[in-house]
């Protein structure tokens, strides 16, 4: 699949070489909305995000984007207002590393006004691998702790997730022509995944008797993180829930763009000629 996802980010360099090609660079902010986060949409306990790659137009107004991005997401208990996510105590980071393949419409021709906004929609192929450090500042990846029981004989409905997923990558933003071959932009795109385990919190808690004979005290440690607390509970909860599968996780980037025309509608690298798929300046408007 990773093969395949890879040779249609490349199809628009070989089956549109005459149209114009543009590089377009990102950087900014990523996030996640989850178990973790109290709202859909926040810049708090944001990370970074870089990003690149390549468009071309299909027709006037009308972009086919392929492109990479990595991210940085996470989230802490800590710094929550809600009483039972303090007392629960869980803290999470992923890498977010997103290859996507994009539709983009413009509702303005940057050929005729010098801004426009813009949306998109498409899909795309990302990994990630949540993990947190102990009390003692050591890193432990989750995935590999099943800290809810995930592929336990005693909880058959909790399958381990796969770090490899797909997403639907949707969003807008505007652009802004700032010289004959450039174009700068602002962009808010959001992703929605079909897993709820971007943070590794889901479902209820497992018993911590079947954790522990899975995969040892580290995986009961970082399942339940109450007792870290100078006012929190050691007891590790009987039952109890302690994430809501109902909803699934979101991820989201929002940045600056930057995109350079490397290829005219001639095949000319860099070249500066009047016609359609050119970044030049903007005709007259009477």
């Amino acid at each position: 699949m990773i093969r395949i996802f890879a040779l249609l980010l490349l199809l628009p360099m070989y089956s549109m070489a005459q149209q114009k090609l543009n590089l377009t660079l990102f950087g900014g902010l990523a996030n996640y909305s989850g178990d973790l986060q109290e709202k859909r949409f926040t810049f708090s306990q944001s990370g970074g995000t870089i990003g690149a790659g390549l468009s071309y137009e299909v027709i006037p107004k009308v972009l086919i984007r392929g492109g990479l991005q990595y991210g940085k997401i996470g989230a802490d208990d800590k710094k929550s207002l809600n009483p039972e996510f303090l007392a629960r105590n869980l803290n999470f980071k992923s890498p977010v590393i997103e290859a996507s393949l994009l539709a983009d419409y413009s509702f303005f021709d940057l050929e005729d006004k010098n801004f426009t906004p813009y949306i998109f929609v498409g899909i795309a192929m990302f990994h990630f691998n949540p993990y947190t450090r102990d009390s003692t500042g050591a890193k432990f990846y989750l995935h590999d702790l099943g800290t809810e029981g995930q592929g336990l004989a005693a909880y058959p409905d909790r399958k381990p997730y796969k770090l490899t997923q797909l997403s639907i990558p949707f969003g807008g933003g505007v652009r802004f022509r700032i010289s004959e071959n450039a174009v700068l932009g602002y962009e808010i795109g959001l992703r929605k995944t079909g897993t709820d385990y971007l943070d590794d919190v889901s479902y209820r808690y497992a018993n911590a008797a079947d954790l522990l004979a899975a995969h040892g005290s580290k995986a009961v440690e970082l399942s339940y993180r109450g007792g870290e607390l100078k006012t929190g509970s050691s007891a590790y909860p009987t039952d109890g829930t302690r994430g809501g599968s109902k909803y699934k996780d979101w991820y989201y980037f929002q940045g600056v763009t930057l995109s350079i025309g490397i290829l005219n509608g001639d095949g000319k690298l860099f070249s500066g000629l009047s016609h359609r798929g050119r970044i030049d300046c903007p005709r007259p408007v009477l």
